[in-house]
This record gives C-alpha cells, structure tokens and sequence, in this order.
C-alpha cells in the first residue's frame, strides 16, 4: 500500500478575474494522505473527484494510470470535417498535419498536454497521470496525483513491517532472485507472525518496494 500525494499542478483559467476562493489555492501546495489520515488542506469541491482515485493509487500505487490513456487517439492529428473521405475512414475527415493552439482559456486547453499533437508524441505517456480539474471552469485549478512511498499507517502497518523485514533479509543475505527471498524467513517468521505470508503475498510486497526503488531487480 501506498501514500498519496495531491499537488496542485496549474491554473488553466483566469485566476485574476476568478480567484480561487478555498485559500488562493498556488501551483506546488500539496496534500498528503499517507494511509490513515489526509495532512493539509483542499476544497471541499475537490474532495469528492479526487478520493476514488487516492484509494485506486493507495492499492495500485505507480501501476495505477487512467483508463483513458489507452485510447489511439492521443497519438493521432486534429481533423476537419471532409465528407470526400468517407469512403476511406468511414466517418469523413481530413487530419490537420500542424499543431493547433487554442486560444488562452479555451476549453480545448483542458486535454491532455501532448494529446493530438502532429507530430505526434512518442513517448506514450499521455493521459497517463491521475489528474483532476476543480469544477469551477472559470479558474479551472488542475490536481496531480501520484503514489510516492509506502505507507505504514493504519492497516497497512503489519504489511508495511514485512516490507522492512524483507529489506533486513536482503540487507543480511545479499543479492536474491525474487523468488527465492520468501525461502529466507523461518517458517515460524512466515505463519507465526501477522500476516501470514505466501508466495503471491510476497510477491505482492517485493513488487511494491521495486516499484519505489527500495530493491533493484536484475535481469540475469
């Protein structure tokens, strides 16, 4: 399991004439939830868009991207409208082969950065991050949200303590392929202590500890 955390990452309307009533939110103020309980503060407009994904990226932690960055499109060319070309892509359209910028505030300036971009984007990563956008369109305060350590805080304490001593074996028996380091507890270390562990527990909990670079996996 994870920690969270929520970072105000940009301002897309016009916080001048729209200020942002719930503190002046700024980019870079964070909140952090770290398993138990949520450290700082947002508005209560927030609250209800990003808790689903705190609790998908408290579970999934990095693993956890929007569905919706798995659309083709992202990678694909605005269009305008050519019915000559039905007969060749079905709907009848013309790719627009230039980037297109919309003007400062336009509602086309909430899609992904990178998303319709000719030439298109090539690193695959559109759409990918969890973000939310504050329901007042007129200030239209964008939230990053991103899994950054684990977190040992309310029920995930046991499993948090097994990732430790997972650490304290590699750190004592040194180099171990992953499926072998569960053969380093005892089996009083596996069944006599909360929780019990089997082979896909473990697996669950070395993966966690890889995803944040405690352990280096290397391929042989």
């Amino acid at each position: 399991m994870f920690q969270v955390k929520i970072t105000v990452a940009g301002i897309l309307g016009d916080a001048d004439t729209y200020p942002c009533h719930f503190f002046k939110h700024r980019v870079g103020d964070e909140v952090i939830y770290d398993g138990e309980r949520y450290h700082g503060s947002l508005c209560s407009d927030v609250w209800p868009l990003v808790a689903p994904k705190v609790a998908a990226l408290h579970q999934a932690g990095p693993r956890y991207v929007e569905w919706i960055s798995y659309y083709p499109f992202w990678y694909c060319p605005c269009s305008t409208a050519d019915p000559g070309a039905e007969k060749y892509d079905g709907l009848g359209f013309k790719n627009v082969l230039h980037r297109i910028v919309p003007p400062r505030y336009d509602m086309a300036r909430l899609s992904p950065a990178g998303g319709f971009a000719w030439p298109p984007n090539e690193e695959g990563d559109v759409a990918r991050d969890p973000l939310v956008a504050c329901p007042d369109s007129r200030t239209s305060v964008v939230f990053r949200l991103e899994a950054f350590d684990l977190s040992e805080k309310g029920y995930d304490t046991p499993y948090f303590r097994r990732q430790m001593a997972i650490l304290a074996k590699l750190l004592s028996n040194g180099p171990t392929p992953r499926d072998e380091i569960l053969g380093l507890f005892t089996k009083e270390e596996i069944e006599g202590i909360y929780p019990a562990i089997g082979a896909v527990a473990a697996r669950l909990l070395i993966e966690a500890l890889e995803l944040l670079a405690y352990v280096e996996t290397v391929t042989r």
